[in-house]
């Protein structure tokens, strides 16, 4: 039964729905004929790492590409005293050693910088924000930007209800009907820590923006194989006609990293890899393989079928919970040879934690495509390697007709590697030359960089990008955050129930835990060996 609650959610996301006219922008020929407006982006937070290692190196190979507005400001927004020289210079050594492009060329940058500025504010002062708006309006006549701004929260989550509050009462974000000028919102992960929350969150968010101003950023969206998946599967019929439970017995989606948590102890222990990983970044995959066809190559259109792939998820039955969810946590352990300390020994994390660092799911979606059709989740620290991958297991030929030849067939296997090495190879079975004929499975392998030559652009570029020109394709809508934190939720109630009695239970350059083999085994498969 559809509680009321239920129902006041989805009128209000179906209100707020953007009905966006921009083209999906996989179509590459549409979107490079659409012009950049003016625009100043503003990063609270600005003196966190993510702005050094990915918001600045990105900013800067779209001004390098000719893909930034020709009149433009970038306003870093933090706690710390510091002048726009010495931002700048913080800026220049970050994009120095992270952009993709290296070393950073001093002509360009010397153009570049004058355009970056600093502004010092506590996230709750209202003078900061007065004072804000004053150099936004000063930046707009230097430098032609309009008015249009965008708004990068890149801050602890907790600040995002205050800046965004901050942000209307300060009349530093428009309303909807403003036509000559426009002002959005870029929010970091996690949208929410539950359920609860994040219904909380987008209700908050949404008395004072439209959901068509808000973007929730997930950078997998803005890898190129992610974003070549919808172009591979309906690009092609050969694989399009075969994308159901006729002809695939499985499939798998792989984070793995072969890093602890390093120094995000503290955050970890808040957030866990489940909250950190899977909520978003795999159910994000997840809906892009399962999806159906959009009616057409608009944002919503293709955010519309994602959202469905999430109403059709069976819910995990709380009954038989472990046969369906296992969590993990590292141990000490050798990762390429070297040696290693546990989850437990890892810096700001309480030496009894009960917070996950591994996590494998079986999912079934119940709808006519997939039905029957188990999904596999794995997600995991300290894993031997770093893979980041989705993989298409197609159902066994019937063995009859090969059975005198060879006894060991191998499934067809497709495979799409988002990092690294990203490319898409496929596994098919083949005959040896020679006269006793036995079957040999080969792999068939495309690989983006030695292909195409070029160096992929970073995520990042491509979503501040599309941000810029309003296209929100590649961003998550708040129907489709809640639709997985409803799916994840109980998850989280059920551990936070039952605390763990074996962790850690695998070492760390392991698979992880054993009952991750076990629950994918019982049905007669394997995971994959990457």
């Amino acid at each position: 039964m559809t509680s009321e609650s239920d129902m006041q959610e989805n009128q209000s996301f179906e209100e707020t729905k953007a009905d966006t006219a921009f083209q999906n922008p996989l179509q590459e020929g549409f979107r490079s004929l659409k012009e950049v407006d003016p625009c100043i982006v503003v990063i609270f937070g600005a003196t966190g790492d993510l702005t050094s290692r990915k918001l600045f190196p990105a900013l800067y190979n779209l001004m390098r590409e000719g893909q930034l507005p020709a009149h433009f400001a970038c306003v870093g927004f933090a706690r710390r005293k510091k002048s726009n020289e010495e931002f700048r210079q913080e800026m220049h050594e970050g994009v120095n050693q992270f952009s993709r492009t290296k070393p950073v060329e001093e002509s360009l940058w010397n153009t570049f910088k004058d355009q970056i500025y600093y502004h010092i504010s506590e996230f709750d002062d209202d003078d900061g924000y007065d004072r804000l708006r004053k150099l936004l309006e000063e930046l707009d006549k230097k430098l032609g930007t309009k008015g249009n701004r965008i708004y990068y929260l890149s801050t602890q989550p907790s600040f995002f209800p205050s800046i965004i509050e901050k942000l209307s009462k300060h009349k530093l974000i428009y309303n909807k009907e403003i036509k000559d000028k426009w002002s959005r919102v870029i929010i970091e992960k996690p949208f929410g820590h539950d359920l609860h929350s994040a219904i909380d969150l987008q209700k908050f968010v949404l008395n004072h923006l439209a959901e068509n101003q808000i973007y929730r950023i997930d950078h997998y969206l803005g890898k190129e194989t992610v974003q070549n998946l919808l172009v591979f599967r309906f690009g092609n019929s050969i694989f399009e006609a075969l994308w159901n439970n006729r002809y695939i017995d499985h499939v798998q989606i792989t984070v793995g990293e072969e890093i602890g948590i390093g120094t995000r102890g503290a955050f970890f222990e808040e957030a866990g890899i489940l909250r950190d990983i899977v909520q978003n970044h795999m159910m994000q995959l997840l809906t892009l393989v399962a999806m159906e066809p959009p009616s057409m190559l608009t944002a919503d259109s293709i955010r519309d079928e994602k959202v469905k792939v999430l109403h059709a998820l069976r819910p995990i039955n709380l009954n038989e919970f472990s046969k369906y969810v296992v969590r993990g946590q590292y141990g000490p352990g050798f990762v390429n040879g070297e040696k290693v300390k546990g989850y437990r020994e890892e810096e700001k994390v309480d030496p009894q934690s009960s917070i996950e660092t591994y996590v494998a799911l079986e999912m079934f979606i119940d709808n006519w495509r997939w039905a029957g059709v188990p999904f596999y989740l794995r997600a995991g620290k300290r894993l031997p390697k770093r893979a980041t991958e989705i993989a298409i297991f197609f159902n066994e030929v019937p063995g009859i007709l090969f059975s005198q030849i060879s006894k060991q067939k191998d499934e067809n296997v497709l495979v799409i590697r988002i990092q690294p090495d990203e490319g898409i190879s496929l596994k098919i079975n083949c005959k040896v030359p020679g006269p006793s004929s036995p079957i040999q499975p080969v792999k068939m392998d495309f690989r983006y960089g030695s292909y195409f030559g070029l160096t992929p652009p970073e995520a990042y570029e491509r979503l501040i990008c599309d941000c810029m020109l309003g296209d929100g394709t590649l961003f998550a809508r708040g129907d489709e955050v809640i639709g997985s934190w409803r799916y994840m939720t109980p998850i989280l109630e059920r551990w936070q129930e039952s605390k763990p009695s074996d962790f850690p239970n695998y070492a760390s350059g392991t698979w992880g835990p054993k009952a991750a083999d076990e629950m994918i085994e019982k049905s007669g498969r394997s995971w994959r060996l990457i």
